[in-house]
């Protein structure tokens, strides 16, 4: 097996190479003056089961563009000379919230991006807490593995409500199901009933609205779950409304930190306890002060590393889906 993590990404690639006891594969890239960039490995991998590390998410150095551009070549190159099998290990995924036509001759990215991933040959993607798996799955004719948060969060969960009477609750109706399975998964932890409710939510040019809640919060600690967190909006009315509910506690829980315009100011709203996200994505945009007393942040890696593992062996991955690993 070859592990490799383009620069971009290196930090989280040597977590997961940590997780599994072995170095991140050699490789370089360079940079030409007119903005062109390539890279090779330098060390062999014909034959071999080869790994990608790199998250497409904006950076100050690299947007998602050109993580996306990047990553395309280099899976190109290992099949160029002679990789047995690519796999591309995508942390976030950009541009999967457009997974369907909401405005006329609206594009559909989610399915772009898969074709192009295709086109260059990508044997298997895995990835972490798409924002539609339905759309994520059908999206892709080569294997997928989507890995998700529940186990990671419900253990952090576990021990955070203790006996405390606890509601999960989904930011928008589109979240419910990933609300639901969290619930279960929290369920079966604390062996007890946990509740569950959902916020009304309409987006239109940018502009939410919708202001409805529907479950019982009044007393419980409450835990939004979602798949990522851009400007923090959304957050900031679930927590607004779920404590003019009587929540006793409100905790956000998002795979993916992307913080971007005035999330600092919706991070830090008094009805808001703490925010817990992976490392998928680096709170870079975020001052350290707002990251140490509002934000928690959750290794995704050993995840990925249980995943890539069982893969490489041929083993069942579902045992790692199912929280069994």
């Amino acid at each position: 097996m070859q592990l490799f993590a383009l620069n971009a990404t290196k930090t989280f690639g040597e977590k997961i190479a940590a997780a599994l006891r072995v170095k991140l594969s050699a490789h370089e890239e360079r940079e030409f003056e007119d903005g062109e960039h390539k890279a090779r490995p330098l060390v062999s991998v014909r034959g071999e089961d080869v790994y990608i590390v790199q998250s497409l998410h904006g950076g100050p150095d690299q947007s998602p563009n050109d993580k996306l551009c990047r990553l395309l070549f280099f899976l190109a190159t290992m099949k160029e000379n002679g990789a047995a099998r690519v796999t591309a290990v995508i942390p976030y995924l950009a541009y999967s919230r457009k997974d369907r036509q909401t405005k006329p001759r609206d594009p559909v990215t989610t399915r772009y991006v898969a074709q192009i991933l295709e086109a260059v040959d990508a044997d298997r993607i895995i990835t972490l807490d798409a924002h539609n798996v339905v759309a994520f799955q059908n999206a892709f004719r080569c294997e997928t593995i989507h890995l998700d948060t529940q186990r990671l969060f419900a253990e952090r969960a576990f021990a955070l409500v203790g006996g405390a009477p606890v509601v999960v609750a989904s930011p928008d109706p589109g979240g419910v199901k990933r609300a639901q399975l969290f619930r279960e998964t929290l369920e079966r932890l604390l062996g007890r009933p946990v509740g569950g409710a959902f916020m009304e939510k309409r987006r239109s040019a940018g502009v939410i609205t919708g202001n409805l809640l529907v479950g019982d919060v009044a007393g419980a600690a409450a835990l939004v779950v979602d798949d990522l967190i851009a400007s923090g909006a959304t957050m900031a009315r679930a927590a607004q409304a779920l404590h003019d509910a009587g929540a006793a506690a409100i905790y956000a829980f998002a795979a993916h930190g992307l913080f971007t315009g005035e999330a600092a100011t919706a991070l830090q709203d008094p009805h808001l306890a703490k925010i817990f996200i992976t490392d998928t994505v680096p709170p870079f945009r975020l001052e350290k002060g707002v990251v140490d007393s509002h934000v928690e942040i959750i290794s995704a890696a050993p995840l990925f590393a249980e995943a890539i593992l069982a893969l490489h062996e041929g083993n069942s991955i579902n045992s790692v889906l199912q929280g069994l690993a």
